[in-house]
């Protein structure tokens, strides 16, 4: 380990990396059943070497000052860290690294204390404060009239900087105004947690695919480190694969048995029953001391209270007097009546990570064994550089009531338990941040993070079945390098349904985001109205993200219309594989405010891909950028184009017996387009409009018969539907199997037309078409899971 060095070191690899690590890489053909991949070259460890630090034979930073130290290699050199020494201790420093110019480049920051947003940029100056991913894109490239151009034609790689924990410290990255990029590394203001050497601060890594890079790098990041787990090594709870309903933009503050039963009965009636039921904030037992009975709250007050007991409100419960709120007698008569009235699968409750906004209160009867104490937040200035938030401002304000560390886990069991015995099933969990700011005299930020994240997750498991939380509010490498067990986290700031310029911002923040997020966990892209002028740009966002579908509409104001095309009548949804992420040509380009790019993100199904494509631009601005790339009012229409080629890792999904053509099936045109993998279509799109794509493999049986399953194409997410496929032929006939779920009518792509189909055993009529290929047939409604058999001549 680097900690074994008595002073810094450069280190020089004498290593070359011969060839790739996979044959694949060289053109070689994937072998069936092979699905793990590598694009970091085994040998090429960053170095510095005359000032400059070398990745992979290119500059990635030039003018590294002498106190910048490069760790021995890992993995036989494919990645190292960068850190620093300083010649005093302090619980906060900045180094600067070197001068970065001249790279296509993608960040992800913190414009808030709790949430994540990205930005494009060629230079240092480009990376803001708090920057927790960056992306380089290495190419050949020289100046051309302040910008810069590809001079070459060589293939790219990539170099990620990802600012990590070290020890008590956590780093992030920016930029300054010399091109220079830097890190800051803090403790949180601790003034017992100071340290002058921190040899782990920044890891750097390369390859030539973007997507293997981030896995990969996490994969070592989670090994080396020991702090936290990558998504693909967590349980995922069940909520992710069923049609839920939120009560926060229903309702806000003011949820009520009521107005919930309302909500699940117009769902229900409408035929999109929800299976997933999250009761936000408003159902808890707190005292506000500064919202007087009688007069107007001031703004942002609610954010004041504490709680004061782990039991409901009076809302939800017969009062001392003996009256009940609409009939709820308790949380579990009311939780039971509603899970078996509208076959509810799970229940969930929110809480704020210290129990309440204003946390626990010290002085409360059932509370006052947490040894809480009255805190007040102390955010880091890189915070302060960017947005302020109403709700850190009153925080600030009103304090929070800290729940004692050593408690932690006491309260958080106490809390689940009780809802645990009220028939709760889990529960989301918000305000994760806040630790960053309150760790003074609790051993820094990043201590205070690991012991309350490790008691949550430890009452998480002791009291739910199949780890049951979603994270909020957690966007911080505090939280997400602590999380060994919760899987899912929101993935964005908040659906703002009243907010006409965040709804595009909303999309393209989401899945920017997953491409580092979903690395760790399910990224959650939050809920959204069914009835609103965005509808459908969530909907379809939603449909090919690889998260949870659920919606926060008020009772009886639902389009059932667009809700069917998400949810199946059983009322599961047809969640795709990976979490969604934007396709490679995509990633170092700004589909919000450059006023030429549309967004398109990728993903996969079991048997097929799905390819979105957004036009983000013209409808808002990101925050924290001064000047606006191009005026709202100048865009409109845009052409870009979809290809099979867009979703990566295709060739997971094609076999051994693909083609290299693909069924190509837009949903909003009904079309269908046969292409090879590098081949494209031109989508033309106005601002708030998308379009999606069912990219499906033809596959070669026996000759001539060729085909490719599109799935249920009334759905967004049509392959979706597609659980497996399997062929069987003999010297009288050729039959294909497709087993999959939901009701509707079924289309694919076939090279002749059957002799027979059949779902279920029984023969159905179904409709080929002659110019284009297409085979539809209509699975009966009622039917939840089927086979079909396609037939053919021998």
């Amino acid at each position: 380990m680097i900690a074994s060095f008595p002073t810094p070191l450069r280190l020089r690899s004498p290593f070359r990396c011969p060839r790739p690590l996979f044959p694949r890489e060289n053109g070689g053909r994937r072998r069936r059943g092979w699905t793990w991949r590598s694009s970091m070259c085994l040998a090429a460890a960053p170095f510095v070497k005359d000032g400059a630090l070398r990745v992979n034979g290119r500059e990635a930073l030039t003018g590294v000052p002498q106190n910048v130290v490069v760790s021995p290699p890992l993995m036989d050199g494919a990645a190292a860290f960068l850190g620093a020494v300083a010649d005093r201790e302090d619980s906060r420093h900045v180094f600067k690294l070197g001068v970065l110019r001249d790279y296509r480049l993608l960040c992800l920051f913190r414009f808030k204390i709790w949430w994540m947003i990205p930005r494009v940029g060629t230079a240092g100056s480009d990376v803001p404060f708090e920057t927790q991913m960056l992306l380089l894109e290495a190419r050949q490239y020289e100046a051309v009239d302040g910008g810069v151009h590809e001079a070459a034609a060589d293939p790219a790689f990539y170099i990620l900087f990802l600012p990590v924990l070290d020890g008590d410290y956590r780093s992030s990255l920016q930029g300054n105004s010399s091109d220079e990029l830097e890190f800051c590394i803090e403790s949180g203001s601790d003034p017992a947690t100071t340290g002058s050497r921190f040899l782990e601060a920044v890891f750097v890594s390369h390859g030539s695919n973007p997507f293997d890079l981030m896995k990969e790098s996490m994969k070592m990041l989670e090994k080396h480190k020991g702090t936290f787990s990558v998504r693909e090594h967590k349980m995922k709870p069940g909520v992710l694969d069923y049609f839920g309903w939120c009560t926060w933009d229903a309702f806000y503050f003011d949820v009520n048995p009521q107005g919930i039963e309302d909500g699940l009965k117009s769902l229900s009636k409408g035929g999109t029953p929800p299976k997933f039921l999250l009761i936000d904030d408003g159902w808890q037992d707190t005292s506000n001391e500064f919202q007087k009975e009688g007069e107007p709250a001031a703004e942002g007050s609610q954010y004041g209270a504490r709680l004061v007991s782990v039991k409901e409100n009076n809302k939800f419960r017969r009062t001392a007097d003996g009256a009940s709120n609409n009939g709820a007698t308790s949380l579990k008569d009311f939780v039971s009546n509603i899970k078996q009235t509208y076959g509810l699968r799970y229940v969930y409750v929110w809480h704020a990570l210290m129990g309440y906004w204003g946390g626990v209160s010290p002085d409360a009867a059932e509370t006052k064994k947490y040894n809480s104490k009255l805190v007040y937040p102390v955010q880091s200035p890189g915070n302060l550089s960017h947005s302020r938030d109403l709700t850190m401002d009153c925080m600030e304000k009103y304090g929070v009531g800290m729940v004692d560390p050593e408690k932690a886990f006491d309260f958080y069991d106490d809390l689940h338990s009780y809802l645990m015995s009220q028939n709760i099933d889990g529960v989301k969990v918000d305000v994760q941040n806040i630790l960053e700011t309150i760790g003074t005299n609790h051993g820094g930020r990043v201590s205070l993070a690991h012991r309350f994240h490790e008691a949550l997750e430890k009452s998480i498991a002791k009291n739910f079945q199949d780890n049951s939380i979603i994270c909020c509010m957690a966007q911080s490498t505090d939280s997400i390098y602590s999380s060994k067990v919760n899987s899912i986290t929101r993935a964005s700031d908040d659906y703002m349904p009243r907010n006409m310029l965040s709804q595009t911002l909303h999309v393209a923040a989401v899945a920017f985001n997953s491409m580092w997020l979903g690395e760790v966990m399910v990224p959650d892209w939050d809920m959204f109205y069914s009835l609103h002028y965005a509808a459908e740009f969530h909907a379809a966002a939603r449909a090919l993200g690889g998260c949870g579908v659920y919606i926060s509409d008020k009772p009886n104001q639902h389009d059932f219309e667009l809700l069917k095309k998400l949810v199946l009548p059983d009322g599961s949804i047809l969640r795709a594989k990976y979490p969604g992420r934007p396709t490679r040509d995509c990633l170092f380009d700004d589909p919000v405010m450059d006023g030429k790019s549309l967004l398109k993100i990728w993903n996969h199904n079991k048997c097929t891909g799905i390819l979105g494509i957004f036009n983000c631009q013209g409808a808002g601005t990101w925050p924290c950028l001064k000047v606006p790339s191009t005026p709202s009012s100048e865009v409109t229409y845009l052409t870009g184009h979809v290809s099979p080629g867009d979703v990566e890792y295709l060739e997971e999904v094609a076999g051994d017996n693909w083609t290299g053509d693909c069924a190509v099936y837009s949903y909003h045109d009904g079309s269908l387009s046969i292409l090879p993998k590098n081949g494209s279509l031109d989508v033309t799109l106005n601002v708030l409009q998308c379009k999606l794509f069912t990219i499906s493999p033809i596959k070669s049986y026996d000759d001539p018969i060729q085909f490719a399953p599109i799935g249920l194409i009334k759905m967004y997410n049509s392959g979706g539907a597609i659980e497996a496929m399997d062929f069987v032929s003999d010297r009288s006939l050729c039959r294909l199997s497709i087993k999959g779920r939901g009701s509707g009518l079924f289309g694919a792509y076939s090279s002749v037309k059957p002799k027979v189909c059949t779902v279920n055993s029984t023969s159905e009529e179904f409709m080929f078409k002659d110019d284009n290929h297409m085979l539809t047939l209509t699975i009966p409604s009622g039917v939840d899971y089927w086979e079909i058999c396609v037939c053919f001549d021998a």
